[in-house]
């Protein structure tokens, strides 16, 4: 499920900003962040939990379009990740994103000017993060329903739900969430199907907004029309 190793970046250079920062856990887990703070108190916010593969190097090409809006942000790597000690796993990672929000919380952002946002993987940390707070909003790219609907995909015929220990279930927090709501997918999502996204939308709470495509995989293009998306997505809860 966690593959730190796998990188697919391509020499991509950071174009803004960053202050690297050390975020602890409550458990003494010292973890790598990426901090650009443009305005906390005009500004919202952005706290990124990525994916479950590579270091931060490759999340670059997304930070950079960040650049160009009124956002600050924070992005973390996982325990086991970038460098960090520990050992990835459901209960490490909440552990993880909730130190990286208290961290914000400790230099007086508020916690409605803060936007949580989950890629794959992390729309799990997200999604259970989020339940029942008073957040400026929460954004899910490619996210899935649950890690056993997830993994069935794969291996019908396996007991997965006896077999996995982390679950994250998606499907039962979104529910728990009143929050503003984007949810980003493509139709074409080889990883995590497109059915998953769009049923995470079906059952979110309202004010929810969607950015469906036709083209993209399961790394979205953060072309003009995604960019389009999360500004008006801003916006709306500026």
């Amino acid at each position: 499920m966690y593959h730190p190793n796998e990188n697919n970046y391509f020499d991509d250079q950071l174009s803004v900003y960053i202050e690297k920062v050390k975020i602890n856990t409550s458990d003494n887990i010292e973890l790598l962040g990426w901090y650009h703070k443009k305005d906390l108190k005009k500004h919202k916010t952005i706290v990124f939990f990525h994916g479950n593969a590579g270091s931060l190097e490759n999340r670059i090409h997304k930070l950079n379009h960040f650049r160009d809006m009124d956002v600050n942000f924070l992005i973390i790597a996982w325990r086991g990740f970038s460098g960090n000690k520990g050992k990835p796993t459901e209960k490490g990672l909440y552990e993880d994103g909730k130190s990286a929000i208290n961290w914000l919380l400790d230099k007086g952002v508020q916690e409605k000017d803060i936007v949580i946002y989950g890629e794959s993987l992390g729309t799990g940390v997200a999604t259970h993060l989020s339940q029942n707070k008073n957040f400026g909003g929460l954004i899910l790219e490619t996210p899935f329903t649950s890690m056993i609907d997830a993994a069935k995909t794969f291996y019908p015929y396996i007991p997965v739900g006896l077999l996995l220990k982390d679950k994250f279930d998606n499907k039962s927090k979104i529910k728990n969430i009143s929050i503003p709501v984007l949810i980003m997918h493509g139709e074409v999502d080889q990883i995590v199907p497109f059915f998953m996204g769009k049923k995470m939308y079906e059952i979110a709470n309202e004010p929810k907004y969607s950015y469906f495509t036709k083209h993209d995989n399961h790394m979205m293009e953060y072309d003009e029309n995604l960019i389009k998306a999360l500004n008006s997505f801003l916006k709306s809860i500026n």
